[in-house]
Order: C-alpha cells, then structure tokens, then sequence
C-alpha cells in the first residue's frame, strides 16, 4: 500500500471518526445533492488563478475518491463505501482556506467528473495504449479533468486545458507522465474540438505566411540576388535564337563549305586579275 493511499484512507477514518467533521459533511452533503453550483459565485474568487486552484483541489479529491470509494466499488468492498465526492469536498472546505479559490468549479468538477466517469473514461481509453484502470491513479484523474473540459466546457480553449493539465502533471505527477497526458488530451482534442483545432491550425498558416512575407521585405537584397540568379539561368540556357553570331573580323571562326567555296573562287578571280596586271 503507498504513502498516499495510506493518507487518503486515513483521512476517511478520521473524519468518519471526529464528529465537528461529520457535521460538517452533513451539511455539505445536504446541499451539494440537488443543487446546481453557480460558476459565478460573488462571495468566491474566479479569476484564472481561482480555476487553477479549483483544479488543483478537484484533482487532490478525484485522487482521494479513486483510490478509497470508486476503488473499493469497483473491487466489491462496500463497507468502504462511504468516502464519495461531496464529503470529500466537504472535508476539503472545512479544512483548508479556500477564499482564493473558484469554489463553485470546484464543487462542479467534484459532482460532475465522478457522475460521467464510465463516459470519460471510454474517451479516454479510445487513446491508451493500455487499459484505463491499469493508469496510475495521479494521470487518471488529470485526464479526467482535461476530458471533462474538453467535453463540458467549451468556452474554455482547448489549448488552455492542455496548457492546464500539464500544469497539474509538474505539481503533482511524475516526471515523464506529461508525455502521456499530452498526447491523449491532443487526440482527445481533434475530436471534440474538431472546428478549434482547425481554426488554430489555419491562423497558424496565416501567421507563418505573413512572417515570411515580411521577412522578404526586411531583406530585399535576398530578391534581387535571387532574380539576378533566375535572369542568369536564362541567359545561360541555350535556345534556337541565341546560337552564337559568326563575326567577319574572328578569323578563327570556321565557316560553312557553301562560304568556303565562294571565298576560293573569289581568290582565284583576284589572282588571276593580278596576273593579268603583271603582264600588262
């Protein structure tokens, strides 16, 4: 048995076991049955740093109850079933100071994730390489998280809840596990948000195009070099209309035997003449 898994089940034992958490439980567990959380509570933070701390506890909580009450349903033990998610999130606002964080996200994450596991969890498997329950239990419930965004919570980019999950995976998961998560919740992500991801890839083309062509701009010494080159190809190609002029001055230019024939008689009328001359 782990550390954490000893912690968590220590952790149910004593608040079954100190009565002021108990109270505090019932309370809890009364209003969380049937009530809807505003996501925009007024007494409560929501910035964007109050949804990270809002994930961060909802993680802690899916933690606690996997290992404790889904594990032990899951295995047939119900006499540990006892420890669900709104006592959890009754034991984690009773116990920690919670005016920084987003606490109806949280309480919606804690009712909502355990409530559609079977669903998210036949997300998730369509991207494993293994089976879902053979993920360590710290991954599981980031993945979980990130599904349920990805599925629930479309006003949040997707680019946000991978950049979130991965957050998650530096506080509290293992080294390499980012790796996993990435590249799940990616896939995950060209389904769900099929039109976003597209959306972003093109802006992305866009971006890419117009910094080449301002690249070309800031450089115009590059074009000209380049059309000079292209002008050189040309010349030196050769063509039926630029062969090589005979010049009457290259006497090293050999001449065609048509113009060869009538140089000869040409010198031999001269010569002739010449003779001519001489006797006269």
């Amino acid at each position: 048995m782990t550390d954490q898994l000893k912690r968590a089940i220590s952790a149910a034992k004593t608040a079954q076991a100190n009565d002021g958490q108990a109270e505090a439980t019932r309370i809890a567990s009364s209003s969380a049955g049937d009530q809807t959380f505003d996501m925009s509570e007024s007494s409560y933070k929501t910035s964007h740093t109050a949804i990270r701390k809002a994930r961060r506890f909802a993680m802690q909580g899916l933690y606690e109850w996997l290992v404790t009450d889904r594990r032990f349903d899951v295995d047939g033990k119900l006499g540990w079933k006892a420890n669900a998610p709104h006592d959890i999130a009754a034991r984690t606002r009773a116990t920690n100071a919670m005016h920084t964080v987003h606490i109806g996200y949280y309480h919606e994450m804690m009712r909502d994730i355990p409530e559609q596991i079977e669903a998210l969890d036949a997300l998730i498997s369509q991207h494993l390489d293994r089976e879902v329950d053979k993920l360590d239990t710290v991954e599981h419930a980031i993945l979980l998280i990130g599904a349920y965004e990805l599925q629930n919570r479309v006003e949040i980019p997707y680019k946000v809840v991978l950049d979130e999950a991965m957050k998650l995976n530096n506080h509290f998961g293992a080294t390499d596990a980012h790796k996993l998560i990435n590249a799940v919740l990616d896939k995950m992500a060209g389904e769900l948000r099929a039109l976003e991801v597209q959306a972003d890839t093109n802006a992305n083309l866009r971006t890419s195009q117009k910094a080449a062509a301002k690249q070309s701009e800031a450089n115009p010494a590059d074009n000209i070099e380049t059309a000079a080159e292209t002008e050189s190809a040309i010349v030196d190609e050769p063509t039926a209309s630029n062969k090589p002029r005979i010049s009457a001055n290259k006497a090293n230019v050999k001449r065609s035997s048509a113009s060869k024939a009538s140089a000869n008689i040409s010198d031999f009328k001269a010569s002739k003449k010449n003779a001519n001359d001489t006797k006269d």
